[in-house]
């Protein structure tokens, strides 16, 4: 139910913070855009669980607070300089947890749009690889990165959510 929000929010969030990484926005300024994608994120977690009935019913919850962690995560790196080590080691973990979804969302794919979403989950999960290589490791590419953070928030959440908040999913 919450999908098209979610990927807005994931698109735009990702999008200012590739602009951010390739030198665009201030460290202060990319607080706010991630502060409000923590908040809506956690607002979204909390009304899955209420209304969940199952214990399965709880992964969309669960995997939603790995974004909103990152979010919030980024945004308080920026408000104390902090050098984002434990936000790398954390994006390792994430990118452990949500690459399974790929391979869930496509083995219970019923069209074309759900095939979209697994890829969306892979890619997701390279990113947050790519955060642990470049703050956990000190060994990624910091340009390579920004890169694949703004064609992630385009491809993976701002268009597609555009898409699904206006009904053209089919």
């Amino acid at each position: 139910m919450f999908l098209g929000l979610s990927l807005l929010v994931v698109g735009v969030v990702l999008c200012l913070n590739g602009v951010w990484q390739a030198d665009r926005i201030q460290d202060r300024e990319i607080i706010l855009i991630n502060a409000v994608a923590a908040l809506v994120f956690f607002a979204i977690i909390l009304l899955i669980a209420l209304d969940a009935r199952q214990p399965a019913d709880l992964l969309d919850a669960g995997m939603t607070l790995l974004f909103g962690t990152t979010y919030l995560w980024i945004a308080y790196n920026r408000a104390v300089s902090s050098s984002g080590e434990g936000l790398g080691w954390f994006s390792g973990f994430v990118a452990l947890t949500a690459a399974p979804m790929a391979l869930r969302v496509l083995a219970q794919a019923e069209g074309l749009f759900d095939v979209w979403l697994a890829a969306c989950w892979a890619a997701w999960s390279g990113l947050w690889f790519l955060y642990f290589l470049n703050l956990a490791l000190r060994r990624g590419n910091p340009r390579l990165t920004a890169m694949a953070t703004l064609l992630c928030g385009i491809f993976t959440g701002w268009l597609p959510g555009l898409v699904v908040l206006h009904g053209l999913t089919g």
